[in-house]
């Protein structure tokens, strides 16, 4: 029982390889996948919003965005906030750092876009 202890240790300490999927890494592809649309879509609503035609689908496209970029910030905060080492550890940190990014472009151009609608509705 004694010997175990230190073989188990010596496992955890071992570094990840530049392509493994931890379950960190995963996480933030998960959230980039979610806020990537996000800002496509929230970019997309805000040049339609301009013009009358499409109105009610450039709301829903801004509220789309602000879901898609609030649910990516929240997915890489929680990787962050978990994340026990930093860059190279297999910990997702600097995926999660990417997403906080991505989300709030997401959420930027969504609340743009809605509040652009909303002056020319």
């Amino acid at each position: 029982m004694g010997l175990a202890t230190p073989a188990a240790a010596h496992v955890l300490v071992q570094p990840v390889g530049a392509y493994t999927l931890t379950s960190g890494r995963l996480w933030t592809v998960v959230a980039a996948l979610l806020g990537l649309p996000g800002v496509v879509i929230g970019g997309l609503a805000l040049a339609r919003s301009a013009g009358r035609i499409g109105a009610d689908t450039g709301r829903k496209r801004a509220i789309v965005a602000l879901v898609a970029g609030l649910a990516c910030m929240v997915i890489g905060g929680l990787v962050v906030a978990a994340a026990e080492g930093g860059p190279g550890t297999g910990y997702g940190i600097v995926g999660g750092f990417v997403d906080l990014a991505i989300g709030l472009i997401a959420m930027v151009l969504g609340g743009l876009a809605l509040a652009r609608s909303r002056r020319t509705a």
